[in-house]
């Protein structure tokens, strides 16, 4: 069984953690969903709140497929214990913005916890212009 997943901070290639996906990722598209990006130091959290929803801003990434025990590796390192639990990220179900039909889980803050936001859509970009 497979699943789709939306990645955009330290996952994608290149980024601090994307070994954890080397070599298992099945299919890979780029796509783009609603919300901002806030810096927290080595990784950016996706934040969907009220801020996101009147400016409109989007986030860059890809839509990953993945075999499923995967998904546990990602919910333990973004502290994602449960839907009922209290979490660092949310898992939420989302669709791509350019594209409804394609949709999968995203991981989110509800709100940006008083961290700066990232200037653009694209954390690659900003954390590799950052530590120039």
């Amino acid at each position: 069984m497979t699943v789709t997943l939306f990645i955009y901070g330290s996952l994608l290639p290149g980024m601090s953690n994307h070994q954890l996906l080397a070599g298992r990722i099945l299919a890979q598209q780029p796509g783009r969903v609603a919300g901002r990006l806030v810096d927290v130091g080595p990784y950016p959290a996706l934040v969907r709140d009220v801020a996101a929803a009147e400016s409109g801003s989007k986030v860059q990434g890809l839509w990953i497929d993945v075999d499923f025990p995967l998904l546990r590796v990602l919910d333990e390192l973004e502290d994602f214990a449960s839907m009922e639990e209290a979490n660092d990220y949310e898992r939420i179900w989302t669709k791509d913005a350019a594209d409804p039909a394609r949709s999968g889980w995203v991981y989110v803050w509800p709100s940006d916890r008083g961290q700066p936001a990232v200037d653009g859509e694209d954390w690659t970009r900003y954390f590799t212009d950052r530590r120039k």
